[in-house]
């Protein structure tokens, strides 16, 4: 199929011993992508590439995947929020570390109806719901809308005050960048390469680093 991509049989393991696939795509133009799937760290190139641009981005990707010190086997047992209860700690652990413990749900949990929106919550309430879309997404993008809607139920609407209570957490214009490029993708029906990208650069027509 045309578009479609192929697999280098680059034979590379990451410093952890973790399998490595590199994935050779006509969709790629200008951009290189690394992330974890099923324990094997991936990196999604352009097909176009040469051997030595593909080891060159290879380890420049796998550096990054590396110091982001996610996903990979050393990580393996590093928690994820997989039912409510968990999640729920989970928000207690990030109230009290980002909100001063002042944001106190009365449950949170994660719903599979909720397909418009990433989060939601209900103040007077105090609860929250989280799509389970995010699920397969780093952890500091779900820790993101976690806190936005913790957040929320300080503040409600989202003005200077709301924002002001974000800014303590050093990854929010990231995961916000993040599923902006996610919900702009899935509108207009773009595959990914992989549910759980950890970092991305562009190249230019040399495949060397954008300035």
């Amino acid at each position: 199929m045309a578009g479609a991509a192929n697999t280098s049989v680059t034979p590379v393991t990451t410093a952890d011993g973790a399998p490595v696939e590199v994935r050779r795509s006509a969709r790629r133009r200008r951009t290189v992508a690394a992330f974890w799937e099923n324990g094997t760290a991936v990196v999604a190139i352009p097909a176009h590439f040469s051997g030595a641009q593909e080891r060159e981005w290879v380890h420049r990707m796998l550096e990054k995947l590396r110091l982001q010190g996610t996903r990979g086997p050393k990580a393996a047992g590093k928690r994820r929020a997989g039912s409510d209860a968990e999640l729920a700690a989970h928000a207690a652990e990030l109230s009290a570390k980002y909100l001063g413990g002042r944001a106190v749900p009365t449950s949170v949990r994660w719903v599979t109806n909720q397909n418009s929106r990433w989060g939601s919550a209900t103040p007077s309430e105090g609860t929250i719901r989280l799509s389970h879309k995010l699920q397969p997404m780093p952890q500091w993008v779900i820790d993101y809308v976690l806190l936005h809607e913790l957040a929320h139920l300080l503040v409600a609407a989202h003005n200077a005050a709301f924002w002001r209570l974000l800014a303590a957490y050093p990854e929010t214009e990231r995961a916000k960048a993040f599923l902006e490029g996610v919900s702009f993708a899935t509108a207009r029906g773009l595959p990914a390469d992989g549910d759980d990208v950890v970092d991305s650069a562009d190249v230019d027509d040399a495949g060397t680093a954008a300035r």
